[in-house]
């Protein structure tokens, strides 16, 4: 018996490659809310803004990468800034609680554009985890 020859351009491969493509604009137009929840997680390597309503649901996230920058960029504070405006525009707060966790340079400025947003904060929470003598530190290097 013959062995069937596979077609050059399946469809399976067409697929695919669309939704390769097409990843970007699958991304949902965030719900407009009036009253959220601001969550800022500055690392030493990105700054990601994360709005939730008050339930604790997320409505729209964005980070320093997603705006367009790249390696050590992300970090800048004016990456940080224009993360936190970005999300802002988008979903249309206007009152907000914000939770800052983290000691990345882009913190203070894009808590700073969301002040200047017109949003109202009812609160500015620092949630940065510290530790109370948990782990073991790893041990001395040797050179």
């Amino acid at each position: 018996m013959a062995k069937a020859i596979p077609k050059i351009g399946s469809r399976k491969k067409v697929r695919i490659g669309l939704r390769r493509n097409a990843r970007f604009s699958l991304r949902k137009s965030a719900r407009r809310i009036t009253k959220g929840v601001i969550h800022v997680q500055a690392s030493f390597n990105n700054t990601i803004i994360t709005v939730t309503d008050p339930q604790g649901r997320v409505v729209f996230w964005t980070s320093a990468g997603t705006c367009g920058f790249k390696s050590s960029r992300k970090a800048s504070p004016y990456a940080g800034q224009r993360t936190a405006v970005d999300a802002i525009r988008t979903v249309g707060l206007q009152r907000a609680e914000v939770m800052v966790k983290g000691a990345g340079s882009g913190r203070d400025a894009a808590l700073r554009a969301i002040a200047k947003s017109g949003v109202r904060l009812s609160c500015i929470r620092d949630v940065t985890p510290m530790p109370h003598n948990g782990c073991r530190p790893p041990k001395k290097r040797r050179l």
